[in-house]
């Protein structure tokens, strides 16, 4: 039986702009959701259908197959059954024969795991049913207001006297993160719910990212429990920062002599020493050359390299100087020319302002832009997480 993920994941959100490659603990929410299906042991092929480019770019990155998605079905109001019929066709162009079962899954449920899909498409498989949804236990006494003004119980009965917990029968809510379905049945009815359907209790907390608040939870939980942190094999032991539009914001005053000068954050600086006090070696790798780069480099008491045309040979030339491996560096930079370096790092980072290119291929897009805090916040990132070695 093959078994396709497919991911929809819209460039637009009304409520949350941004929110799919929006990094969570690291991981962008639409990363999240392709890490699971890679995951499981039944999925042999992850798509994530997108009219985003950016979207697309981070999936791959984390190991999907990338479908571009029209623009009639792309808006606010396109049904998800929409989106999956086109991938599903889409899919039989790329492999030449329509799956057997497909397994839905949604970004706005970040903390969804392989385990998770695997025990769904294993009910489904074992009862023989046509579509299958993950859910949770609900407890919850819900009302409804009835015709003459008053409140009216649906799940319970309110002229009884309040049931005890523990002696109510189960009850239970989508979870609104994992549906499977046979494929004939679904593209027959265009519909998730395909015929027989069962449901599969599952422990997963109750979010769903729609809003700001609800990414406020998402990441108190984060903090606690996260299936998807990401590690390096090995611990980061050098911090390579290029300097433009990571250290400032990318612009540049030019004074009447023609000398130049940048702005930049305090608070970086401190996250800067911060790192250093904890023995990190670091570098600033630069294409300009400018006096500024060097007086900013000396006062944060890191090596520079200025004036530095192709990136990678000057980088590879100082790691065989300080006996470093790749996987012990970690790289933040923002603009194309510092795509070589980000892909041979063990990590890389860039600020939310970055170049589109450099934040596709990043393993985490910070929250703060370039010269407003982004090295702070990766200073916090490497320290909360214990990846300094």
């Amino acid at each position: 039986m093959k078994v396709v993920a497919v991911i929809p994941a819209r460039g637009g959100s009304v409520g949350l702009p941004g929110k799919n490659i929006k990094p969570l603990n690291g991981v962008p929410l639409v990363g999240r959701a392709v890490l699971a299906a890679v995951g499981s042991e039944y999925v042999s092929g992850v798509y994530v259908s997108s009219d985003s480019t950016e979207i697309l770019g981070v999936a791959e990155k984390f190991g999907a197959v990338g479908i571009r998605r029209p623009a009639e079905i792309s808006g606010s109001t396109a049904s998800s059954e929409s989106a999956l019929i086109h991938a599903l066709q889409e899919v039989v162009s790329m492999s030449g024969k329509m799956p057997d079962m497909l397994v839905f899954l949604q970004c706005t449920s970040p903390f969804t795991t392989s385990e998770q899909i695997d025990a769904v498409v294993s009910k489904l498989v074992e009862d023989e049913a046509a579509s299958a949804f993950s859910a949770i236990e609900d407890h919850g006494f819900i009302w409804q207001i009835a015709e003459d003004g008053t409140a009216a119980g649906i799940t319970h009965d309110d002229m009884k006297p309040r049931q005890r917990r523990q002696d109510m029968k189960p009850r239970y809510r989508e979870s609104g993160a994992i549906y499977a379905m046979r494929v004939p049945e679904f593209l027959e009815r265009g519909n998730r719910f395909c015929g027989k359907t069962v449901l599969v209790p599952v422990e997963m907390p109750p979010i769903e990212i729609d809003t700001p608040e609800d990414w406020a939870v998402a990441e108190a939980y984060a903090r606690a429990y996260d299936p998807h942190r990401l590690s390096p094999k090995n611990k980061i032991k050098a911090l390579i920062t290029d300097f433009d539009g990571v250290h400032t914001d990318d612009s540049v005053i030019v004074n009447q002599d023609g000398s130049e000068a940048v702005r930049c954050s305090r608070s970086d600086g401190m996250g800067i020493e911060i790192l250093r006090n904890r023995g990190l070696k670091m570098l600033i790798l630069s294409r300009e050359q400018n006096p500024v780069v060097k007086a900013r480099a000396a006062k944060l008491q890191m090596d520079v390299l200025h004036h530095i045309r192709d990136k990678l040979p000057a980088l590879d030339a100082w790691r065989c100087e300080h006996h470093l491996d790749w996987a012990e560096i970690a790289y933040i930079g923002n603009d194309i020319n510092d795509l070589d370096c980000m892909k041979v790092c063990g990590m890389s980072f860039a600020p939310s302002d970055a170049h589109p290119e450099a934040k596709a291929i990043s393993t985490m897009v910070l929250q703060r832009s370039g010269g407003n805090g982004a090295l702070r916040e990766l200073s916090e990132y490497l320290i909360s997480n214990d990846l300094i070695g």
